[in-house]
């Protein structure tokens, strides 16, 4: 358990939170949410400067934060350096013990013979030989194909070694995963994997996330920083929502109670503190009134409030693609693609990384000529087209009023800047070149300028990336309200399932209409998972494949499970031409490499002997007709419940035999190859 005690924090000379109280327990998920600025990331720096106090100065100024000692911390950051590791060798090494213990066992010789079997022993402890298959689930999960596992880190961008570092954040055995904002740079198919995981993980996990869904979908709990206060609400962030809301109505009330009270108090002060007779009772509401808790008015949680303009001139159909391939290079990647879009055109792009949601959005805007096919678009087309591209490709020395006064014409400063303010460009912000920008900054930007153009299609492809929870809020509002057509990417369910009214698929090199909606979209890629592991499956090849960073046989022989035939006889069969003496050594440290598994099939025999031996005693009593009678029914019913319990526990030992027997199997017919 994590314990927070009266604690405050102060960065750069200003109060983040204070007197903060609250205790986070293993295998609770919480979200941790708040207004940017309020000190969510420092929150997280707190953490890890308990845990590793040389990762950063950072230490509270107030109050005590408990850790239990043996804990460990894995932390999401947000850069990774290039480098040449391969892929698969930078996310094994999130896996520190596993990383260490195989970095051994690659160099026995400079072990000496008693650390030897301690070191396989502990390996196989810890389920080592399966340790790179779970790295490869974990990077099929996020979207590497195999192909991409031994590409260096520096081979990829920035985006996908983000990926890769939550890889290796998810590789970690620690006890608390620190996770700030996973899903920037996820598509759909990954998010909802991630959410499974996240689900399945045993630990405690604390998540900044500006991803509705991905929060409902993941926490049990909400952390919450307003005002310099740390409020923990039960449930996910829509439950939050609810609560806070009716706490902040309970909040307004109190508030209009205490002004109506504080107004009264400073009338009679007001009125009576000259007055002899009254001054005692006048001091006494004075310092009533200093007493008094200053409670907050409910302010406009969100600072962002814009809408799309009308949009002036609208023909049909605005843009037409007429059974086109589509691709690069004279090769197609989407084959005999139709898509009109309309006025009234509310459409959502589903599918899987790398299906070509991108690569349609691009020749929908003529950002990527047609290999075949027809493309034609109106003459009264105003295109708004966001993409990563646009944000990158803002002036980085003018301000967002030089941008907008580019595009604005006559129009006053005064105009120019409300319009900025209601994107939360306010003051010095306004004036501020963009490379001085935050992701989200820039992205609002980016919407601010494509507004202010009057679009009549917005072709939008992942808006949401940079923006906060109340940006993607407003800008949900926004587009509900927009009266041009929509194409939308994005993997905020949220905004697809408010925004969107048809929905198509692109897979297989085709785009199709989806019969369903997002969360049924989910279940589709449950399912194409079920069918592409299936298919891996049937593929894999019956000798095992080396893995980037390889286990020699002997650590992952040191997991195995028993042989069909006697150590002395394999060996001898593989290694006719060596002497009685070489045979015996041979023999003798095939019995050692593989004694931890030999224990636990001694092990789960012996378990399996004793469940049977208490099952023959319980049968003996169960056979008791007396036992059948009304007034002996509690102890029939106890009696029944032990068996349960009893049989389930033979069926768990009789499967820890299997496994060990299986794996003894494989490594000695390994050790016997070597």
């Amino acid at each position: 358990m994590i314990e927070f005690k009266e604690v405050s924090v102060r960065r750069d000379g200003r109060v983040l939170f204070e007197q903060a109280s609250f205790q986070m327990h293993p295998g609770q998920k919480i979200g941790l949410t708040g207004n940017n600025g309020t000190g969510k990331s420092t929150l997280f720096a707190v953490l890890l400067n308990q845990m590793r106090p040389a990762a950063n100065d950072l230490s509270v100024d107030a109050g005590h934060i408990s850790i239990p000692d043996r804990w460990q911390v894995a932390h999401m950051a947000q850069e990774v350096e290039a480098s040449s590791q391969s892929a698969i060798d930078y996310v094994l090494s999130g896996d520190q013990e596993w990383y260490r213990l195989n970095d051994k066992i690659m160099n026995t010789d400079q072990l000496s013979d008693d650390e030897i079997a301690p070191l396989y022993q502990r390996f196989d402890e810890i389920d080592g030989y399966r340790i790179p298959t779970k790295a490869a689930q974990i990077m099929a999960g996020l979207g590497f194909t195999t192909e991409q596992h031994e590409r260096s880190v520096a081979e990829f961008s920035g985006g996908w070694r983000m990926r890769l570092n939550l890889a290796k954040t998810l590789m970690s055995r620690a006890e608390l995963l620190l996770l700030d904002e996973p899903t920037n740079h996820l598509d759909l198919d990954a998010i909802l994997w991630l959410e499974s995981w996240i689900v399945q993980f045993e630990g405690l996990v604390l998540v900044i996330s500006h991803d509705q869904a991905f929060l409902d979908a993941t926490v049990d709990n909400i952390l919450h920083i307003e005002q310099q206060k740390i409020t923990l609400y039960s449930g996910n962030y829509s439950q939050f929502v609810r609560t806070r809301s009716e706490r902040l109505a309970q909040q307004q009330q109190a508030f209009e109670k205490q002004q109506d009270t504080r107004a009264h108090l400073e009338d009679f002060i007001r009125r009576f503190r000259a007055k002899a007779s009254k001054a005692k009772q006048a001091q006494s509401r004075i310092r009533q009134l200093e007493r008094m808790t200053e409670l907050s008015p409910i302010m406009a949680d969100n600072p962002f409030s814009f809408k799309f303009y009308e949009p002036t001139h609208m023909s049909s159909p605005l843009i037409e693609i007429g059974t086109a391939d589509i691709g690069y290079s004279e090769t197609p990647l989407l084959h005999r693609v139709s898509v009109q879009v309309t006025p009234d055109t509310r459409l959502g792009l589903l599918g899987m990384n790398g299906a070509g949601k991108s690569t349609l959005i691009k020749a929908l805007v003529g950002e990527l000529p047609l290999l075949s096919g027809s493309y034609r678009v109106s003459d009264t087309l105003k295109l708004g087209y966001f993409n990563q591209h646009q944000m990158d490709s803002l002036d980085a020395s003018a301000t967002p009023l030089m941008m907008l006064r580019r595009l604005a014409g006559k129009t006053s400063d005064a105009d120019l800047r409300s319009f900025l303010g209601s994107f939360d460009f306010r003051g010095e912000r306004i004036d501020t070149p963009s490379e001085l920008f935050s992701g989200g900054e820039r992205a609002r930007l980016t919407l601010a300028l494509i507004v202010w153009q009057r679009p009549n299609v917005l072709v939008l492809d992942e808006p949401t990336n940079h923006l906060d929870l109340q940006m993607r809020q407003a800008l949900t509002l926004a587009l509900q309200g927009f009266a041009g057509a929509v194409v939308l990417v994005s993997h905020d369910r949220e905004l697809i399932a408010n925004v969107c009214d048809e929905l198509y698929l692109v897979h297989d090199g085709i785009v199709e209409e989806f019969d369903g909606d997002v969360s049924d979209y989910g279940k589709w890629l449950s399912e194409k998972r079920k069918q592409s592991q299936s298919q891996a499956l049937k593929q894999t090849p019956s000798e095992p494949q080396p893995v980037s960073k390889p286990v020699v046989a002997a650590p992952a022989i040191a997991s195995a499970k028993s042989s069909a035939q006697s150590p002395k006889s394999a060996l001898a069969q593989s290694t006719p031409s060596l002497s009685k003496e070489e045979l015996r050594k041979l023999a003798a440290q095939q019995r050692k490499l593989t004694a931890p598994i030999r224990k636990r099939i001694e092990k789960a025999e012996a378990a399996l002997e004793e469940v049977g031996g208490a099952l023959s005693d319980l049968e003996g009593q169960l056979a008791d007709t007396g036992l059948y009678e009304d007034k002996r029914k509690a102890e029939l019913l106890a009696l029944l419940d032990k068996q349960a319990e009893l049989e389930q526990q033979q069926a768990q030992h009789e499967e820890a035999l299997l496994e060990a027997m299986t794996e003894l199997e494989e490594a000695e017919q390994a050790l016997s190859s070597i």
